[in-house]
């Protein structure tokens, strides 16, 4: 069991890799965790360091993850934040070499845009998203903004969710993961993860914490590609990362921490 995972790498804090790597090999799967950028923290922080790796490194890891033969032992691939064009266009370029050279190869895409009606990618990303990792993607999952945006779909109920998911798909069928949904029917007080399928939806709500660390849809996109992985259907394999998200939610605000507290706190009376 090997999920290959593209994303976004940080020092402090669970973002990108920094989030879904740990969580993976929590459930029992192997990772290969390629970098897209190496940062000091998330941009939320009043300064950042580090930078976007250069396209040409990104290229020559991929290659390395090829020349060693994990594309043909992988069960799942990730991707997520891009960094760059030139980055989005490497990624682009091993993911369509991967899902030919592994036919059983499911490729999960995080389409990591935006949030809060806020786009904080360069346009040349949206462009590679569109045109080339959403087609070739098996999964995706697009938090409501980031739906609404690549669809071109304002969603305030289960039926524009399910015309948004048509859009992206087109003729092909691609399985949409929405997270962070609030839609004219949410019970007030919680936010839905929501799976179409074939244009039926599996709604999974949670209770809305009054904490909004960074990284819970890089977590609930790793853990979803580990169980798939160990070979979990669809819908159980969203509704067992929705439930440890949550639980991961839970022990954040316990803790009092801003960033996600992915380690379980000690047992009371027990050496940590």
């Amino acid at each position: 069991m090997l999920v290959i995972s593209i994303q976004s790498q940080v020092v402090h804090g669970h973002v990108g890799n920094s989030a879904a790597a740990y969580a993976m090999q929590a459930e029992g799967v192997n990772v290969a965790a390629v970098p897209t950028t190496l940062l000091s923290n998330h941009p939320r922080y009043p300064t950042l360091r580090g930078r976007v790796l250069e396209t040409e490194l990104v290229a020559d890891l991929l290659r390395g993850v090829e020349e060693r033969e994990l594309v043909d032992e992988a069960a799942v691939l990730v991707t997520g934040y891009l960094g760059s064009p030139g980055n989005a266009a490497a990624i682009a370029d091993f993911a369509e070499r991967a899902l030919t050279r592994n036919s059983k190869l499911v490729y999960v895409c995080d389409p990591v845009i935006g949030d809060d009606g806020r786009v904080y990618v360069a346009d040349g990303i949206l462009d590679v998203l569109r045109h080339r990792l959403l087609p070739a993607a098996n999964l995706i999952t697009p938090n409501q903004f980031e739906l609404e945006l690549l669809s071109g779909t304002t969603i305030s109920d289960a039926q524009g969710l399910r015309a948004a998911c048509a859009a992206l798909g087109g003729q092909r069928r691609i399985d949409v993961v929405a997270t962070g949904c609030t839609l004219a029917d949410t019970p007030a007080g919680q936010v839905e993860t929501i799976l179409c399928a074939d244009g039926q939806l599996s709604r999974f709500a949670t209770p809305r914490l009054p904490i909004r660390p960074s990284g819970t849809g890089d977590l609930l996109t790793g853990l979803i590609a580990a169980h798939l992985a160990k070979g979990r259907a669809m819908e159980a394999a969203v509704r067992l990362a929705v439930e440890t998200v949550f639980a991961v939610l839970v022990r954040t605000q316990e803790a009092g921490t801003a960033e996600m507290r992915l380690v379980p706190l000690p047992t009371p009376g027990r050496q940590p």
